[in-house]
């Protein structure tokens, strides 16, 4: 794994600016893992059962930049720049969400700490951003062996290292992060439901 400046891989998050109180409450639900955990799949199963759901707003973008000619590699060439993209885009869309609705997001804004160590940032400098808004819960599922898609270069050693710290950053939050075991989609999907039912919600 060879991805950006290596300096920033194990960084922690800064305990002053973990104290930082959260501004707004959500009723929003994070599905969220490393790439290859069947995210989309599960998104879209509680899309069809009538959940409002948020697409991945990184996958988002790479449809929308390719739909304008460009590459996979074009469109990621700059790993931090692209990681900085997605931190904005991914702030500017969930400020535009509600935060009374009962909300699935694919990935949320401190996914985009995980990302930042992997690209070669310091996550700390996305750290202020995750106070503006705090989820009602966070599901991170279990991965799969990697697969390269049309969006994803992620290789398993990179996979593995966004596992570990996807969980890190969210507990370091303050999230009771729920584990999401490989089940069949629609048991996972049951799985989820049932998690979210026992805690009211």
């Amino acid at each position: 794994m060879d991805y950006g400046n290596q300096n920033f891989l194990t960084v922690e998050l800064d305990p002053d600016l973990l104290s930082t109180p959260f501004k707004i409450q959500t009723h929003w639900h994070v599905i969220t893992g490393a790439p290859c955990c069947g995210k989309t799949t599960l998104i879209k199963l509680l899309s069809g059962k009538g959940f409002q759901t948020v697409p991945e707003v990184g996958r988002d973008y790479i449809e929308r930049e390719k739909a304008k000619g460009k590459t996979l590699n074009e469109i990621r060439a700059s790993r931090v720049g692209f990681a900085r993209v997605i931190e904005k885009l991914t702030l500017e869309h969930e400020l535009e969400l509600h935060p009374e609705d009962d909300i699935f997001l694919d990935r949320a804004l401190p996914d985009c700490l995980s990302f930042a160590r992997l690209v070669g940032f310091n996550p700390n400098e996305v750290l202020p951003d995750c106070f503006r808004h705090r989820y009602a819960s966070v599901f991170i599922l279990d991965r799969f062996p990697v697969q390269k898609d049309a969006a994803r270069i992620e290789d398993d050693v990179a996979a593995g290292f966004l596992d570990e710290w996807l969980v890190r950053d969210y507990r370091a939050l303050g999230y009771p992060v729920v584990r999401v075991p490989v089940l069949p989609p629609e048991k996972r999907l049951a799985h989820v439901l049932a998690m979210l039912s026992q805690k009211g919600g």
